[in-house]
């Protein structure tokens, strides 16, 4: 030990740099946003890829359009509240109208297992045509292959759309003002948990249903009626806490929310509770974030709630002065706590 060159406070490799892709890398968290900086944002640089963004504003003469695409791999693939099938058009959909946009078309492509049951694909198809007839869109291509038995997992599906953008305002992070209110539009952690239970055949006091649905309803109302949306995000992987993080970064922006002011189902914060779940992480498929200003907070809330009578929405913050993205959390004791991005998922294989 008498050389000094054998000894060095720093880890040569950092933890959080990985030779080989783990299940974390697709969680929404830390890791994710890692992989895309570093490996997909650098090798497309130039290109009109948002990295903070599930979708894309493209503009063309005269109109302006969104585009998305997105893959689902959830396991189990029936769930309490939805399937794979519903689950690929409302996750699609709704990238669209965290845009601004309202959807119109989308595409579809099927990954098959060898042996995969026909009785399933077929349940699967039927959920995704009543899930386009609800949101309002048509799929209108799409494309099929099959793998050999043991190198799938039953079925993938890969959905894209396509969306209108009818209004001038940017939603974006960059978007939001000191004073906005943070709406949450309804109770969270519902889906993770659904997966959770039906994955791990775990069966409580009451069935936990994924709040599997479309937003473009309500987003569209907000938009129709006036109210100046400055920045929307569904709350998918990672959930409102990674959300609430990727905005307060991308816009510079300290957000100041209220605990006890955040919607959860009891039976909801109970199984997180006994699985030892945060519900600010666990992820969701019909609930998202609108930033708005102060004075319209009200009006957006009675919007939301008469577009969508099973979402309750609540104003659960505000956004402060820029502090280098800072997103802090008030207890019901008045503690005030530091709101970060998990480096992972708490719950892989949840869309």
């Amino acid at each position: 030990m008498s050389d000094s060159r054998s000894f060095n406070m720093q880890c040569p490799i950092p933890l959080t740099e990985y030779p080989h892709i783990l299940l974390a890398h697709g969680g929404g968290g830390r890791l994710m946003h890692q992989l895309i900086d570093k490996i997909f944002a650098t090798s497309f640089a130039g290109s009109q890829q948002e990295t903070n963004h599930d979708g894309a504003v493209v503009s063309m003469p005269g109109r302006r359009l969104a585009f998305t695409t997105d893959s689902y791999v959830v396991h189990p693939l029936f769930f309490p509240g939805g399937d794979i099938g519903s689950l690929a058009i409302y996750g699609t959909v709704n990238d669209l109208a965290m845009c601004g946009a309202r959807p119109l078309y989308l595409s579809a492509a099927f990954i098959l297992e060898e042996g995969f049951s026909l009785e399933s694909l077929w349940a699967i198809a039927q959920s995704m045509r009543r899930a386009a007839d609800l949101a309002g869109v048509s799929i209108i291509t799409g494309d099929t292959k099959v793998v050999d038995r043991g190198r799938g997992d039953g079925v993938f599906i890969t959905t894209s759309g396509v969306g209108e953008i009818s209004h001038d305002l940017i939603i974006h992070p960059s978007s939001i003002k000191p004073g906005d209110a943070v709406i949450v539009s309804g109770d969270i952690g519902r889906h993770g948990m659904a997966v959770m239970a039906a994955r791990e055949g775990l069966a409580f006091e009451s069935t936990i249903e994924s709040d599997c649905a479309p937003l473009a309803g309500p987003i569209m109302k907000l938009l129709e009626n006036g109210i100046e949306v400055h920045c929307l995000r569904d709350l998918t992987r990672g959930g409102l806490a990674s959300s609430l993080v990727e905005i307060g970064q991308a816009s510079g922006m300290q957000i100041v929310i209220d605990d006890s002011l955040i919607p959860v189902r009891e039976d909801v914060r109970g199984a997180c509770e006994i699985l030892g779940f945060d519900p600010m992480y666990v992820a969701n498929e019909g609930r998202f974030v609108v930033f708005v200003p102060e004075k319209q907070a009200e009006a957006a809330i009675k919007i939301i709630r008469s577009a969508s009578p099973d979402q309750g929405p609540v104003n659960i913050g505000q956004v402060k002065t820029h502090d280098q993205g800072l997103v802090t959390a008030k207890s019901v004791i008045g503690a005030e706590r530091i709101i970060d991005m998990l480096s992972g998922e708490q719950l892989p294989r949840i869309c």
